[in-house]
């Protein structure tokens, strides 16, 4: 089953979610038919959770990725997965991540997600 890639971002956000509020096991929260992209997604996030979260505190300023709610620090997990892997555009990873931050946790969290994964690709960059 394949569906687009912004379908399996959501999936895998949703996947990720879980995991880390319930500290299940990955494999023990497919139900159904999971779509490829969102379930190699979600597992390279769970192998590399710790340092993705040692980039996102580093790039906060002030924050830990600990203190995030879970969606936000999965999202940014998500997305700093995505500008590593040259086959996403960088502009695209920023713009779905904000997109899934604004969409399920607030027009917040969008500028937050936005301003710790732009500062990220600019580091990326230099």
């Amino acid at each position: 089953m394949t569906t687009g890639r912004r379908a399996a971002r959501r999936t895998a956000l949703f996947l990720l979610y879980q995991w880390d509020v319930t500290k299940q096991p990955l494999t023990s929260l497919y139900e159904g038919e999971v779509d490829a992209y969102a379930r190699s997604l979600a597992e390279a996030v769970v192998t590399d959770a710790d340092e993705l979260d040692r980039r996102i505190t580093d790039a906060a300023e002030g924050w830990t990725a600990d203190r995030l709610g879970a969606v936000e620090r999965n999202v940014l997990r998500i997305a700093i997965h995505e500008l590593d892997d040259d086959d996403v555009p960088g502009p695209v990873a920023i713009d779905e991540a904000v997109g899934l931050a604004k969409r399920y946790a607030s027009d917040e969290a969008g500028r937050l997600v936005n301003g710790i994964l732009g500062r990220i690709q600019r580091e990326r960059a230099a």
